[in-house]
Formats: C-alpha cells, structure tokens, sequence
C-alpha cells in the first residue's frame, strides 16, 4: 500500500444490527467518505452488483490472493466463506484523497483497528438486544433456521467484543444512531 495513507472508519456489527444502513447514511452526509468494496468467496444474491456491494470472487481467486499479499486482512467468515480487503481499494481511496469506509464484521473490524491503529476510527453498531436482533434477521426472510441459530450464536459471541471498538452506537431508532454515528466521524476528520 502507498505511504499516502488517510484516516478510515470502521463499522462492525453484528449481521442484521443495521451496519450497512448506518454505512449508507455516513457516505450520503459526508463526501469526504468513500465505501471501501470487500471481496468475498460467497455467491452474489440477485439484488447485489459486483464491484458495488462486493468483489464477488472465487474461493480459489481468494487463495491465490492471499499467496499474492492481495489484502489487507482477511478472514472465513464460515466455512468456505472468505471476505477480506484488498490493498488496491485502499489504494484507489485514498489515491482520491477520501477517508475508506469499512463494513465489516466484528473480528475484520477489530483486526483493520490493529493495523490502522490511531488512523481508525472503530464503530461498533448494537442491536437494543439479542431479542430484537433475531426479529430482525427473521422479517429480513434470508434465514433457514439453521442458519439463524448459527447467526444468533455468533451475534451473542460478537456482542462481548463491543468494548474494544472506540464506540458503540446502540441502533434502537435508525435516525438517532446514524446521528450519533456522523457525529462521531465528522468529530473524528475534524
């Protein structure tokens, strides 16, 4: 990565908590702010674009990445599901003079906070409680069961890292915390 390095912000979350509404309302509101794309091995779903929402790649194109030194961090999410930053979006970023906007999941976000360091900022979006989470994934209508109960285990597990992000904003009324959230940027590229 070039030595031209801005600052970055961090939104994690666990899935369904609001993470990419609030990562939506900070790219409208701040033009200094452009969404870093993730790469990821897992299949694209009908609404999403590749290159847009994620560089939708293969499991295979994933490892010869990682042997390359492609990216950023990385991580399996699940098994056989990869999803990383490559150093070229980074690049790109901030080649454009802008701050990249991360919407990870909680342990990509907490390794971008240790290799970022002071240069991040870490915002860790909550549910108002495991309860409303699993409401939540229910009416999205993207779960099997199965699927939910390995969510809400990973959910409450990724609840107990919230302290170590530099902020938590709790997503209990969408308006407030993406308010709560530009403040903390905006206080943050001051």
């Amino acid at each position: 990565m070039s030595g031209d390095q801005g600052k970055c912000i961090i939104v994690s979350a666990p899935s369904g908590a609001g993470k990419t509404t609030i990562v939506r309302h900070l790219l409208e509101r701040d033009p200094r702010l452009a969404f870093s794309v993730s790469a990821t091995s897992r299949p694209r779903r009908a609404h999403e674009i590749d290159g847009r929402d994620y560089w939708f790649i293969s499991a295979e194109e994933f490892h010869r990445r990682i042997e390359a030194d492609g990216f950023v961090e990385w991580e399996e999410v699940y098994p056989g599901r990869f999803y990383g930053t490559l150093k070229h979006e980074l690049d790109r970023i901030w080649k454009a003079g802008r701050h990249p906007v991360f919407d990870v999941d909680v342990v990509g976000g907490l390794d971008l906070k240790e290799i970022f360091g002071p240069n991040a900022l870490a915002l860790f979006i909550a549910p108002p409680s495991l309860n409303a989470l699993e409401e939540r994934l229910r009416a999205r209508g993207t779960e099997t069961p199965g699927s939910l109960a390995v969510r809400m285990a990973k959910a409450g597990q990724e609840m107990t890292y919230a302290p170590r992000f530099d902020a938590t904003v709790v997503n209990d009324h969408l308006e407030r915390a993406c308010a709560e959230a530009l403040r903390s940027v905006s206080a943050f590229l001051a």
